[in-house]
């Protein structure tokens, strides 16, 4: 568990998938500057759904930027690879202390169910988990809008929750907050991921040489007929805070995978001779 000293004001990164000039992170650091002393490091550019991926065949380049808040400036840097990249290169080479929180965010749409293992939001916030560090990805569940207000206000109620508690190893949480008028959110949801999935196709489309390129679309599907899933909580009105890990592992399949006759030769008798 990371805890922010009692002694000094917490530091706080701050980091996001959609370019270090979007209004979602100026939005976040506007909403958690009194709550400690912030820093940026984010993608020079819009990294959104890159995943978890890393830069390892290129030079990844960072310069600083200048970054101002309603309570004043900050230091911030913009990195010219993916929110994984920042968040390694900020705890690694750029931070002379290593931060006592990550929040990655505000992110211009929702990152629920499946979305979750494509998204640069999350991965930000996974990265500084797997770095033994307390991290928080946040979400408006709109897109292209530039009221960020009601975000806000939950982001610093729920980073001061985890600035005051701490997490445990391993673990982040990934919040998702409805875009409703003030007043409209019914108030938070402890959730699990939904299960679901896209149902995907490509536009064939020529370009002006009449050369042949594809255009990714599909339709998002829900699987889950439970409760208490992020999809659900946030149709309902309410900001879903689902605890991630990057510990992939299906755990309930352990026991049935070690009674599998490993040792079995039994498909030699199907091998051609």
């Amino acid at each position: 568990m990371n805890t922010a000293s009692t002694d000094d004001r917490p530091r706080i990164l701050l980091c996001n998938d959609d370019g270090i000039r979007a209004p979602g992170i100026q939005a976040l650091a506007d909403a958690l500057a009194p709550l400690g002393d912030l820093v940026v490091v984010a993608p020079e550019s819009e990294q959104s759904a890159v995943g978890h991926a890393i830069t390892v065949r290129d030079p990844v380049r960072a310069h600083e930027v200048e970054f101002a808040t309603e309570a004043g400036p900050i230091p911030a840097w913009a990195v010219t690879g993916t929110p994984t990249d920042a968040v390694k290169l900020a705890c690694h080479e750029l931070l002379e202390e290593t931060p006592d929180l990550v929040v990655s965010g505000i992110n211009d749409g929702p990152n629920t169910a499946v979305n979750v293992l494509y998204s640069g939001t999350v991965s930000a916030a996974t990265e500084a988990s797997i770095l033994g560090l307390d991290a928080v990805a946040v979400s408006l569940c709109e897109w292209d809008v530039d009221d960020f207000s009601g975000a806000e206000r939950w982001a610093r109620r729920i980073v001061r929750l985890v600035l005051r508690s701490g997490l445990p190893d391993g673990v982040l949480l990934n919040v998702n907050v409805p875009y409703e008028p003030e007043g409209g959110i019914q108030g938070v949801a402890v959730t699990r991921q939904a299960r679901s999935r896209w149902e995907e196709g490509f536009d064939t489309r020529t370009d002006p040489a009449d050369r042949e390129y594809y255009w990714l679309a599909g339709t998002f599907v829900d699987l889950d007929d439970g409760d208490r899933t992020d999809t659900t909580a946030v149709e309902e009105g309410y900001v879903s805070v689902t605890p991630l890990q990057h510990d992939l592992t299906a755990h309930d399949t352990l026991s049935a995978l070690r009674n599998w006759n490993w040792a079995s030769d039994e498909d030699a008798a199907d091998e051609p001779e």
